[in-house]
């Protein structure tokens, strides 16, 4: 089934992405380590860009709002059962709107990540 595929080629990508909502700075390390799992996905930057504005900024964006966020890893489990089930849900146009909505307020926050990461696949 395609859906379960694209799911299970997303999984490493999601737990990648999550690494921008937690409430402590990336390193340099972190960053090449993301890039590299970008990288092997195939996909190109848009596609992951919508993939953490559909999939995982919804789930995760109240992280980096929270006075006392989760700052060493998401619980994976919960994650990717978490992102599966707004990757259903990414084809909804009421829930593309207000994915895309709330991004116009807290894309600033992930700004710098994703220049940085960018930069590092670009190379």
């Amino acid at each position: 089934m395609k859906g379960n595929r694209e799911i299970e080629n997303r999984k490493p990508i999601w737990i990648a992405l999550s690494q921008f909502y937690l409430d402590s700075e990336l390193t340099s390390d972190d960053f090449d380590r993301i890039a590299i799992i970008f990288q092997k996905s195939g996909l190109h930057i848009q596609d992951l860009k919508q993939i953490d504005l559909m999939e995982v900024f919804p789930l995760l964006q109240r992280n980096l709002l929270s006075i006392s966020g989760v700052w060493a890893d998401f619980d994976e489990v919960w994650l990717l059962s978490e992102c599966a089930k707004r990757y259903q849900r990414r084809e909804n146009i009421f829930y593309r709107l207000n994915c895309r909505f709330w991004n116009q307020f807290f894309y600033w926050m992930r700004r710098d990540y994703w220049n940085i990461i960018e930069q590092k696949m670009n190379k």
